[in-house]
């Protein structure tokens, strides 16, 4: 049994079975997701709610109509057309590429012949590009290498016993002790000092003055080279009387490096008692690259500071470049003299020098951040004026402080890009690389098509 329907119900039934056109005369463009996620349909359909996309028209999408095209200059001869997208693709006739873009006039004066990289002030002023001139300036470059500390070899001294003897007492001087020239270090006992100091004495006290003038100076002499100090054979000479013990003093003023003495030991022949050396006169032994061994020379000045003081700077010059170089580390050593007053620099502290090889000479300098090196070549962009930058390869010297020497290339006063030199360079490699095609495309029709390609490849690859 068929049960009437309200009419509302019908009414609703029949506004849905009305063609879309009753609805809206309109053409939607597309359909989008109702729940505004960025799904799109080209045909009507629903979502997984079963919720209906909902049409866009014309009006309501401003991004789908299209830009206004750039009338072309009728005053400028046009060259070519190129790709909007940047793709090296040329055409002789205005045409569009895939995705409906018109390419882009290229009129007769933008497309440089010597090789110069034209850009608007917009694009100048969105790539950030920077320029500086090219100036002369002292030019320091610092070769720095590690040291370490060693004694001065001619300021070392050592005691040593050129006779059996013993020692009969140590004075209170200990390893590390410092000394002064003269000051006691110990008494020894020798029998062989003690016979040459009693046949001296015998000798200088005779009557027979032709005793004294025959054996008074060979008996002197053999005290002396058995190294008994001048201070004791001048107490003989005045007191005539043969010291039982001798007093054995420190030879210069020093650090004791070694004490070996013990109270009562024997001490044979040659044996080494005290070790001192003066420290107020160091070197820096500087190991340097064997690269940079050629700008160094002898009396170069030498900043030296020691690792356990980094705010201390000492100043030496160079002594002595070792002759040889180490196989191993490929450095060459250096010999560095410096002033120690205050005795704080010590034995094997390690220490790290500066040298300035560049001197006081100016040199033509342009910041290193406007060379572009791709490894065989280094390339700057010299800035032209009114947009215009010319690539130029140039040869470098010394670098420092953030800028480096150009020895050919550029003149004194010539702007150099310093920052987004890289986006002009691209822009340069780029109108090469249409250059090429538009020269190809011009060819005579007999050449076979790849010859085209080649001649562009070629044309790009010899710009920077």
């Amino acid at each position: 049994m068929t049960k009437l329907r309200s009419p509302s119900l019908l009414f609703l039934i029949g506004l849905c079975l009305a063609s879309p056109a009753a609805a809206d005369e309109r053409s939607p463009l597309y359909y989008r997701d109702p729940s505004g996620a960025p799904r799109w349909s080209a045909v009507p359909k629903a979502d997984a709610q079963g919720r209906a996309y909902l049409p866009v028209y014309e009006a309501d999408e401003p991004s789908a109509q299209p830009a206004p095209k750039p009338a072309a200059d009728p005053t400028r001869k046009i060259l070519y057309y190129r790709n909007p997208m940047g793709l090296p693709d040329i055409s002789k006739v205005p045409k569009k590429d895939s995705m409906g873009m018109d390419y882009v006039p290229v009129y007769e004066g933008e497309d440089s012949a010597d090789g110069t990289v034209k850009l608007s002030p917009g694009k100048i002023q969105r790539s950030g590009v920077k320029s500086e001139s090219a100036e002369r300036r002292a030019l320091h470059v610092m070769v720095k290498a590690p040291g370490v500390i060693q004694l001065d070899e001619r300021r070392v001294s050592v005691i040593a016993m050129r006779s059996e003897s013993f020692v009969e007492k140590i004075a209170d001087v200990t390893t590390g002790s410092v000394v002064k020239a003269g000051q006691p270090l110990m008494q020894i006992y020798s029998s062989a000092i003690a016979s040459a100091a009693a046949e001296y004495l015998s000798t200088i006290t005779s009557k027979n003055s032709s005793t004294i003038e025959a054996f008074g100076r060979g008996s002197r002499q053999r005290l002396v080279n058995l190294d008994v100090p001048d201070e004791t054979i001048a107490e003989l000479e005045r007191t005539r009387t043969a010291p039982v013990t001798v007093q054995w003093r420190a030879p210069r003023d020093g650090i004791v490096l070694e004490r070996n003495a013990i109270d009562g030991m024997r001490a044979n022949v040659g044996d080494v008692l005290f070790r001192i050396a003066d420290i107020s006169t160091v070197w820096a032994l500087v190991d340097v690259a064997e690269r940079d061994l050629g700008t160094l020379s002898v009396g170069q000045k030498v900043t030296i500071r020691a690792r356990a003081f980094p705010d201390r700077a000492l100043s030496g010059t160079i002594a002595v470049i070792y002759p040889q170089v180490n196989r191993d580390t490929r450095t060459t050593r250096l010999r560095v003299e410096l002033a120690n007053p205050d005795l704080k620099l010590l034995p094997d502290m390690y220490v790290d020098a500066e040298i300035d090889i560049a001197g006081n000479a100016p040199a033509l300098t342009i910041p290193t951040s406007a060379v572009l090196d791709n490894g065989s070549r280094r390339i700057v962009l010299v800035d032209k004026g009114d947009g215009r930058f010319e690539p130029r390869t140039v040869t470098l010297g010394r670098r420092g402080d953030g800028v480096v020497e150009v020895k050919h290339g550029i003149d004194e006063g010539e702007a150099v890009v310093t920052s987004a030199n890289f986006l002009i360079d691209a822009e340069s490699n780029l109108k090469a690389a249409l250059k090429g095609f538009a020269d190809g495309a011009n060819a005579p029709t007999n050449e076979p098509q790849t010859s085209s390609h080649n001649h562009a490849h070629d044309h790009a690859g010899a710009q920077p």
